[in-house]
């Protein structure tokens, strides 16, 4: 896993929690999390292949390629049914690797994502996000693309916390970026493996998200047998670092219950 940036938190003897950043972001997305959850939990975090300092190689991978980083992480590091906690892309990855290895983890938390495949508009946005990389460069689609994952009251009043975030992402290879965009546009539907998914499960939504918006959110929970569903307030498509409190309560709840 030495193409992997990974940060490891916590005593490895505790429960394991593995924490899956969104596009185009790295492992600082979840600092919050760690902060809160370290304490009593094994958290790590990593950078997705591509993104943050991860290696970046050709850029030729796709939505298998994070999955299997994410199943050989898993297995190297020895974790015993880790909770994979999954925003927006982290949460597609978190999906496609429940499918081929349900058995190997003991827990879910999924964050603003969603069980469908690109259709044909988003796949063409995608396309124009390399595009607007390629001809404008990545501080100029960062910007744009990331500034309305928030919610207004953020975008009115805390410019700072949007700046830090924009930032960090500024750091990442316009290479890997353009990556993820192909790996998100050419993935795999999972949404009739919902059905099938018996692990406990926590299903997250910023209630002013308007990419997974809640009831996009609450009918796949619908999908997962047992699964608990709600929606965090104050927040949009951000909502680990808008709501920090609230998604840290949630999530240590959950975890608690199933250890």
């Amino acid at each position: 896993m030495t193409d992997l940036f990974i940060k490891t938190y916590g005593n490895k003897n505790n429960q394991a929690i593995v924490f899956l950043h969104g596009f185009p972001f790295d492992h600082q997305l979840w600092e919050e999390q760690v902060k809160e959850l370290k304490e009593n939990y094994f958290c790590i975090s990593f950078d997705i292949r591509g993104l943050g300092k991860s290696e970046v190689g050709d850029g030729q991978y796709t939505l298998e390629k994070y999955s299997d980083d994410l199943i050989q992480l898993v297995k190297s590091h020895k974790l015993n049914k880790p909770v994979l906690c999954g925003m927006s892309m982290g949460g597609y990855i978190l999906l496609r690797s429940v499918e081929k290895e349900h058995d190997l983890f003991g827990g879910i938390v999924l964050i603003n994502t969603k069980s469908e495949a690109d259709n044909d508009f988003v796949k063409l946005k995608r396309g124009e996000g390399i595009e607007k990389i390629n001809s404008e460069g990545l501080k100029k689609f960062n910007k744009e693309f990331i500034t309305p994952l928030f919610s207004q009251k953020t975008i009115k009043s805390n410019t700072k916390l949007i700046d830090k975030i924009i930032r960090r992402a500024n750091k990442s290879n316009p290479v890997g970026v353009k990556a993820a965009l192909l790996a998100m546009a050419s993935r795999t539907d999972t949404t009739e493996s919902l059905t099938k998914i018996s692990l406990p499960t926590l299903v997250l939504c910023g209630k002013q998200d308007k990419l997974t918006p809640p009831e996009v959110m609450e009918e796949m929970a619908g999908k997962i047998v047992g699964s608990e569903f709600f929606t965090i307030p104050a927040a949009a498509h951000m909502a680990p670092v808008e709501n920090s409190n609230f998604v840290n309560k949630k999530i240590k709840s959950f975890v608690k219950k199933i250890g």
